[in-house]
């Protein structure tokens, strides 16, 4: 226990709760700027299992705030999965890191997620958040959301049963114009503290802390505001009032911006692919490089990333509709 003595000494965690993050599973996901800086603090204090979901890979832009990345990940365009669990095998051997290299869709949501004590948000679109609430309130399980875009940022708890859930705060996701870190960017100092709030509430649940409250908490650190508002439950709620789980039915699946990509992600057109195969028919048309993880192709105005799966990533445009049209050029529908 030497490893974790200055964390035994914190009279909230103790032995006892020690020995509780030991026994605890936790999944991450999205491992980006707050997924990353949550999965080593995590692996520091000891969890015992910690499943890493990401559907992307390490890109240059990324170093600049995601904490588990070197420049080698981005040169080789390694699974953000994999670098994490790398990196995280050495910082504690003792932790079991399960990364999953997939986009967390219906189909696989319930797998990937019900198992586990606590779920993370490290993810970049309400979407998977309105998915994440949905198996949340379905099988009783908790999770804090978080987001950052420039230096301003906010974290939620969702415990079913204690307060209001991420449906009773958000019943649509947000219209009109929003920010994002490609127009407004971002600073890591917001995504690190963001983060490592929400890794404070997940040990402060996983050790059985009393007086637990279900708030939404905003910072700006550069301004050094922030604000605290403890939302009731909404007894009319789609999902925890009349438990309608239609993210988790598929109802809403759609492409997504991504993020800080200038890119989108499409995966309605999902199907096993192979793609050694495809990078030779995909060659002539421009650069290609391929691993057992992805395909690239770069072309002169897009790059377009092919996953196993059918998932794809088209960068150099935010257009839904460009994207759709590029993929289908190269890769069919």
């Amino acid at each position: 226990m030497l490893r974790y003595s200055r964390q035994v000494l914190f009279p909230p965690i103790g032995d006892s709760g020690q020995n509780r993050i030991r026994a605890a599973s936790v999944v991450i996901v999205g491992c980006g700027a707050l997924g990353s800086f949550q999965a080593e603090s995590l692996t520091r204090a000891g969890i015992g299992k910690l499943r890493i979901i990401d559907r992307d890979y390490v890109d240059f832009s990324n170093l600049q705030r995601q904490m588990l990345y070197v420049e080698a990940d981005a040169e080789n365009e390694t699974p953000k999965a994999i670098a994490a669990a790398a990196r995280l095998a050495q910082v504690n051997a003792q932790v079991q890191v399960d990364p999953r290299v997939s986009d967390l869709t219906p189909s696989n949501a319930e797998d990937l997620l019900s198992d586990c004590h606590l779920i993370l948000d490290g993810t970049d679109n309400f979407e998977t958040r309105y998915l994440i609430n949905d198996i949340s309130v379905k099988h009783g399980i908790p999770w804090v959301y978080g987001a950052a875009v420039a230096s301003r940022g906010l974290v939620m708890p969702v415990i079913p049963g204690l307060g209001a859930c991420f449906a009773c705060v958000y019943p649509d996701p947000p219209s009109g114009l929003q920010p994002t870190c490609d127009v407004d960017g971002v600073l890591g100092a917001i995504t690190a503290a963001i983060a490592a709030r929400q890794v404070a509430l997940c040990l402060r649940w996983l050790v059985g802390w009393p007086d637990f409250r279900c708030a939404i908490e905003t910072y700006d650190v550069w301004t050094g505001h922030s604000r605290y508002i403890a939302p009731s439950p909404d007894p009319h709620c789609a999902v925890c009032g009349r438990r309608q789980f239609t993210y988790l039915d598929g109802f809403h699946r759609k492409p997504v911006s991504l993020c800080g990509r200038n890119a989108v992600q499409l995966h309605e057109n999902a199907r096993p692919l192979d793609l050694r195969q495809l990078a030779e028919r995909l060659r002539p048309l421009g650069g290609v490089r391929v691993n057992d993880f992805a395909l690239r192709l770069t072309l002169s105005r897009f790059e377009l990333t092919v996953f196993p799966d059918g998932r794809a990533i088209v960068k150099g445009t935010t257009d839904i509709g460009v994207a759709r049209s590029v993929y289908a050029r190269y890769i069919g529908t």
